[in-house]
């Protein structure tokens, strides 16, 4: 296979070309209510070339590997027609290297029966709760061996497993209705999956405890989010605005994301990096064959980075941070968040709830939109903090206002960091990409609460 991407790859005149082979099997499961809604294994074999001619792309995408030479001229001619100016991309380093999947209990050798027989057992658990109206369960693995090669020399063989569970319940009583759930994943791990009867029943017991939640009046509150929230929030509200395509393409945020600019408190540190592993955004080289990163977006309150393709940080003159991703082959890569997290403070949790009076604790992650720097979240489940101490629980809330805003008014940070890994992002028609966010729990000082 080598010797054929290769000779595909050699004698064409552009300024950059390159193929991605991708081997993709997959199983997924789902659970409505006590059946079996849907069951499912599939496996698919393609591949793409990508071309760049003066300024250019040209994309092609193939489920067949005959041919692959004139597959490569064909993006290349594409690239011909579209190319007006010279575009350098940000120089990469040549990589030989095979990358193995991270596999501490591989899902692919545990047979559909006895995750089927599971899934089952976790159905029962939710529905052994008493005024449950409707349940859910959601189970997903996904193998993807990626063989990337270009023009200027690189030959990568990289693979990975994800891994993605969640389930839900609604209660009732009369007319009114209220839902839990969570969203779980690993890279890698079908453990994760294993051994969670009690969690899965208390999704159902949740939801059924928030049938007698009070309501909050709206308003201005002191705001504690959980890592989950604060994760969410780090993930959709500021990574999104760091992605650099989305910089340059939109005059709003230049004005907006000026390096250099403050943005919080010196107590306020974000990250993201695939370098960090482990986690469901992680891996060695992106889907350009850049190596890993780890990027400080935020430093002491401070933006001080911003996410990158090679076409993006040549266009910004920035260095490149290893952020091209591609979803599978279908699609070009674009530039994507891989774990992005607040990193830990120097607070324990204890002291950044003794100091609040009247406040709201949001936990959990269950909606919301963003609209360049404004955002609206709803928060899977919130309680009272009243002197000090968490008090009872309420119907669900939904925090909103302007990103930078909010940045500034976080005013003490935990020292617990925490990483959700469940669900996945959505950019460009490309979801859902494994990616995780954290974050230790941190306190807003002044947050707009929406509730009754």
């Amino acid at each position: 296979m080598r010797d054929r991407i290769e000779e595909a790859l050699r004698g064409h005149n552009a300024d950059y070309i390159e193929l991605r082979i991708e081997e993709i099997e997959g199983t997924h499961l789902s659970f409505r209510n006590t059946e079996l809604e849907d069951i499912g294994r599939s496996r698919s074999l393609g591949g793409c070339a990508r071309a760049l001619v003066k300024g250019g792309w040209g994309f092609v995408s193939f489920t067949s590997l005959e041919g692959l030479r004139e597959k490569v001229a064909l993006a290349v001619s594409q690239a011909r027609m579209v190319g007006g100016k010279r575009l350098k991309l940000a120089a990469g380093p040549l990589i030989d290297e095979e990358v193995p999947p991270t596999l501490p209990k591989d899902p692919r050798t545990v047979p559909l029966a006895e995750k089927v027989a599971l899934l089952r057992e976790y159905t029962d658990a939710l529905w052994s709760v008493p005024h449950i109206q409707s349940t859910g369960l959601a189970y997903g693995d996904r193998y993807r061996r990626v063989i990337f090669a270009n023009g200027e020399g690189s030959y990568i063989v990289q693979a990975r497993v994800d891994v993605n569970f969640r389930p839900w319940a609604a209660a009732r009583d009369g007319g009114d209705v209220q839902q839990y759930g969570v969203s779980l994943g690993s890279l890698g791990d079908y453990g994760l999956v294993e051994g969670k009867h009690k969690e899965v029943r208390g999704v159902a017991e949740k939801a059924v405890e928030l049938l007698s939640a009070p309501r909050l009046h709206g308003g201005e509150y002191v705001v504690i989010c959980d890592p989950i929230l604060a994760g969410v929030f780090a993930h959709e509200a500021f990574g999104h605005l760091s992605e650099s395509d989305f910089v340059y393409e939109n005059e709003r945020v230049q004005e907006l994301m000026v390096l250099g600019r403050r943005f919080g408190g010196p107590h306020l540190n974000i990250v993201d990096g695939a370098a960090i592993p482990g986690l469901r955004g992680s891996y060695k080289y992106d889907d350009e064959g850049m190596p890993a990163t780890r990027t400080d977006l935020i430093r002491e309150g401070v933006l001080v980075g911003r996410l990158h393709s090679r076409e993006t940080a040549a266009k910004m003159q920035e260095p490149p941070t290893g952020n091209a991703r591609a979803i599978d082959f279908h699609f070009h890569p674009i530039v994507r968040m891989t774990n992005t997290f607040i990193e830990p403070g120097t607070a324990s949790v204890e002291d950044i709830f003794a100091e609040v009076k009247d406040g709201v604790y949001a936990k959990n992650w269950y909606g919301g939109m963003t609209s360049m720097e404004m955002f609206t979240f709803s928060a899977g489940e919130a309680y009272r903090i009243r002197n000090g101490r968490v008090a009872e629980l309420l119907r669900p809330v939904v925090l909103s206002g302007n990103v930078f805003t909010t940045l500034e008014n976080v005013d003490a940070v935990a020292n617990d960091l925490d990483f959700n890994q469940g669900g996945g992002c959505g950019k460009g028609g490309q979801a859902p990409l494994p990616v995780s966010n954290g974050s230790p729990h941190i306190r807003i000082r002044s947050c707009l609460v929406g509730g009754a």
